[in-house]
């Protein structure tokens, strides 16, 4: 009776949205995205084909997913990588990206959808990553006798698997063949319902993230506006961050050079931003014929090269954390070995949990707070220093998550998989 409760909805949801559709743009890419998939699926897959098919819920979990994508592609040429996606914020911003031979939306949740989708994938492992249960997929897997992997999972005890009224939802997960968890706490959690195979692996963002160190991460004109001075980067900010950071700026009598990447890069709020501080500042656009090293704040206004500033940085502050919008990557400063500032609202990210009871992130509620960590961290090299290796140790640590994987898949090939 539940099942087809869920089914009602799923096909309800279906339509409503296509109503939101006419007044919403990110809806409108959600439903017209899924117009063509499998037409799409088609004129890529034959049924000769061998298919490992990869699930992620939108950038975040592909970026997570990413590390274990790339180590099955090497491993199993031969074989084709499918990669979906549920939201138009991971889809459009990955469509082309070479780590996939296919990438396309996962269709609604429907008995009919996850029976078409399946036959014409017909793959050979399964691999979801961190989240998304989906009743139909999950059960044609099962019934199929697909080899089924959750990887960088965490659950929470507030999650309905594990409330009285979550059968329904429990045996959804008696498709995966095996969970990879975050940690110990998710492990336990499922052995508390009767689900023995699993293991801690931890994050594949560790791995994700260390690769950055390999990376060519120069920058130029980022090179010869820092001119050898003590750096902060501020990435991925917010108005409520730009208020904490203008007021430092404009107070500072020290040489230190600041770099701002605000997530939203549209002309009004880049003007604001640089309306409010008094300090010589040039903007990325505008860059061209300048002679940077006279200026002292950088305006990045593009998307695209954080990643790579931020090993320019002998500080960071990463934003979202001030207001609601959600604190954003804090792993990618930290892993250049340095000290990471954030916002108060972090509660519900885990790395950013662990960083602050290490040392190695600070989180401030005030403007005060902001100001007094920040001028320690400027004046105090011992103590930038080592909240900075705390950081970089922290990550050292957490790394491997992608081993434990792949290892477990070499050692259980699924059907004709076999590294």
């Amino acid at each position: 009776m539940v099942f087809f409760i869920y089914n009602i909805l799923v096909i309800i949801t279906g339509g409503l949205l296509h109503i939101v559709a006419l007044f919403n743009k990110k809806i409108k890419l959600f439903i017209t995205g899924r117009k063509d998939v499998f037409r799409h699926l088609k004129s890529n897959i034959h049924p000769s084909d061998k298919v490992v098919w990869f699930h992620t819920a939108s950038l975040g979990e592909f970026e997570q997913g990413l590390p274990v994508i790339e180590e099955v592609r090497k491993r199993l040429p031969d074989y084709k990588i499918l990669v979906t996606f549920f939201s138009p914020s991971g889809y459009e911003v990955k469509k082309n990206t070479d780590a996939a031979d296919i990438v396309t939306y996962l269709p609604l949740d429907t008995r009919s959808n996850a029976g078409k989708f399946i036959d014409i994938v017909d793959p050979e492992l399964v691999i979801f990553v961190k989240y998304e249960f989906w009743p139909n997929y999950l059960s044609e897997l099962k019934k199929r006798k697909i080899k089924t992997l959750l990887i960088s999972a965490i659950f929470r005890e507030d999650q309905a698997f594990f409330k009285w009224y979550g059968g329904f939802m429990r045996s959804s997960l008696s498709t995966f063949d095996h969970f990879f968890v975050q940690d110990t706490n998710s492990k336990k959690l499922l052995e508390g319902i009767d689900y023995t195979n699993a293991t801690v692996s931890g994050d594949t963002r560790f791995d994700r993230v260390s690769e950055i160190l390999n990376r060519d991460n120069s920058l130029p004109f980022i090179e010869t506006f820092k001119s050898n001075e003590l750096c902060i980067v501020a990435g991925s900010t917010w108005p409520e961050d730009h208020e904490l950071l203008a007021s430092f700026i404009n107070n500072d009598t020290s040489n230190t050079k600041y770099i701002i990447a605000p997530h939203n890069i549209k002309n009004k709020e880049i003007e604001k931003l640089q309306a409010n501080i008094l300090k010589k500042t040039v903007l990325f656009s505008k860059k061209d014929d300048q002679h940077l090293e006279e200026y002292q704040v950088f305006i990045i206004d593009t998307i695209g090269i954080l990643t790579k500033i931020y090993s320019y940085a002998d500080i960071a502050y990463v934003g979202g954390g001030m207001g609601t919008t959600g604190l954003h990557n804090t792993l990618e400063p930290a892993v250049f070995g340095i000290p990471v500032i954030i916002g108060k609202n972090y509660q519900k990210f885990k790395e950013a949990v662990d960083l602050i009871a290490n040392g190695g992130i600070t989180s401030i509620k005030s403007q005060e707070e902001f100001n007094n960590i920040l001028k320690i961290l400027i004046e105090k090299n011992t103590v930038r220093l080592e909240k900075g290796k705390l950081n970089a140790k922290y990550i050292e640590k957490k790394r491997g998550s992608k081993d434990l994987i792949c290892k477990y898949i070499g050692e259980n090939p699924s059907k004709n998989t076999s590294y």
